[in-house]
């Protein structure tokens, strides 16, 4: 039972991080427009993939985690 109550409370301290993030997210305008986020309009048509966000944002989450686990 004590891995439930250990996974619960990292489930906690991973949403408090998110809602943090989001919270200061109008005050961070540069985190979604990175260099090496592709951005690609033609006419009508707009695509967004933000690579080096998604980048940043795993290497964030995997160094939490390996300290959670530590």
């Amino acid at each position: 039972m004590s891995g439930l109550g250990r996974a619960l409370i990292s489930f906690g301290i991973v949403l408090v991080i998110v809602g943090v993030v989001l919270s200061l997210s109008d005050k961070l305008p540069w985190l979604g427009h990175l260099p090496g986020d592709i951005h690609i309009q033609r006419g009508r048509f707009s695509f967004y993939f933000p690579l080096t966000t998604c980048i940043i944002v795993s290497i964030v989450i995997s160094l939490v985690a390996y300290w959670i686990k530590r």
